[in-house]
């Protein structure tokens, strides 16, 4: 079946942050075939030229590519918004005696099918999460979202000491679990393996180089972990690494480093980090409700961008406060007033779609409304509540149209979604 769909269709020509708001363009219409999308342009010539096609019509909705969420851990889904706690308080609190619930298969469908629920109800269309140890939470997340055909990275998360007993695995385990997963799931339907090890602290040396040779040995894959979250984390990686010239050289040191890996929050990172990140052409991944949340630091989002960083946006659930990609870009936007550095509309829109398509190294697919692109939308009602349609209605452009649902949407903004071509509840 064609599909043509109707509205304001929001699609980028370039990035933003370097050609100004005027990177983005406005269509009335798009065309889909086979999952894909293979037109856009005016409504009246799309008509003409797919006769047949079945027309949905948006009125003035927006017609975004769908949401893409750079960094989350589905497990932590049970457990969002929990109290008061910094990084490694949070982990010993509430992280670690939730996954031990992963032990058990059926508990981890219940969450990935809730999940994956709550995210498309918020417009978000791919994720890239975070799962336990436990291979069954892999199966789990992989097997709901293959249902429900969307695009999405996840691995196993390897951890070798300071953990739970029940949440420990070995360098091997965590080499031979993540390589048959990796072997199972990998490239099947719109799926993909991203190798795991959490982060320095809770990762041996020895696990970090068995993960590292995975890697080597599957470079289409990607590689996630968190790098400089809070400034006490810093300090104990100091003290479990002795001889690292930085927090990055821990990960660099045992083939950890290179494009493709995904490098989660980045808030305090020393000038020869930021250098070799850049050179290698790796992707960070901003996490602004989390890093607010937990108290972990203010993202130079300028400052990294400026010097040409490849940067993703994520809501970091459940350490993030929201499944909302709107309320992660108020977040960011935040962030940046107190960093001195206003971001745009464009340039939030462009950081949840089409930025955290190209930190998964996936915008040739996805993120963007343009022809060969899939088919993952996004509609938005841009007068979802009264507050925000009084807003809209005093709007010149389709900025200060946009922005109010930005700072104030939430999921009853979301009028539909659009996975792979086919319309989702």
């Amino acid at each position: 079946m064609t599909e043509l769909l109707l509205g304001q269709v929001l699609s980028f020509a370039a990035d933003p942050f370097e050609a100004g708001p005027e990177a983005a363009r406005l269509h009335e219409a798009l065309v889909i075939e086979a999952g894909r999308i293979v037109a856009v342009g005016a409504a009246d010539g799309l008509r003409r030229a797919w006769p047949q096609a079945r027309v949905t019509d948006y009125g003035r909705d927006l017609i975004s590519a769908g949401f893409i969420d750079a960094h989350a851990h589905y497990p932590q889904t049970a457990i969002i918004a929990s109290w008061g706690k910094r990084l490694i308080d949070w982990l010993n609190s509430y992280t670690f005696p939730e996954e031990m619930r992963f032990a058990d298969p059926a508990y981890a469908a219940e969450v990935a099918g809730r999940y994956l629920d709550l995210t498309l109800a918020n417009g978000t269309t791919s994720v890239c999460s975070y799962c336990t140890i436990h291979p069954a939470s892999v199966d789990a997340l992989m097997s709901e979202a293959q249902a429900r055909g969307q695009r999405i990275w996840a691995g196993k998360t390897c951890m070798d000491r300071n953990a739970p007993e029940g949440l420990r695995d070995t360098a091997q385990s965590a080499h031979d679990d993540s390589a048959a997963l990796l072997a199972k799931w990998h490239g099947v339907d719109r799926l993909s393996y991203v190798i795991t090890p959490r982060f320095s602290p809770t990762s041996t040396p020895e696990q970090l180089e068995a993960l590292g040779a995975l890697w080597a040995a599957n470079p289409s894959c990607l590689m996630q972990t968190h790098l400089s979250e809070q400034l006490d984390e810093i300090d104990w990686v100091k003290g479990l690494y002795p001889n690292a010239r930085d927090y990055l050289d821990t990960y660099e040191a045992h083939g950890l480093l290179g494009r493709g890996g995904l490098y989660g929050h980045a808030i305090h990172l020393e000038p020869r980090e930021k250098a070799r990140l850049a050179e290698v052409d790796a992707s960070l991944i901003h996490c602004p409700t989390s890093n607010t949340f937990i108290g972990s630091g203010l993202f130079d989002m300028g400052g990294l961008k400026a010097a040409g960083h490849r940067i993703g946006l994520a809501t970091d659930t459940g350490g993030g406060s929201s499944f909302s990609m709107l309320r992660t870009m108020a977040a960011a936007y935040e962030i940046g007033q107190l960093r001195g550095r206003a971001l745009h509309p464009a340039e939030l829109w462009w950081l949840a779609t089409q930025g955290s398509a190209r930190s998964l190294l996936a915008d040739d697919r996805i993120g963007n409304i343009a022809p060969g692109m899939e088919a993952d939308l996004v509609v938005i009602d841009l007068g979802s509540t009264p507050a925000i349609a009084q807003a809209t209605t005093r709007a010149e452009t389709i900025w200060q149209a946009l922005f109010p649902t930005i700072m104030l949407g939430d999921d009853r903004a979301i009028r539909a979604v659009w996975i792979n071509g086919t319309p989702r509840g």
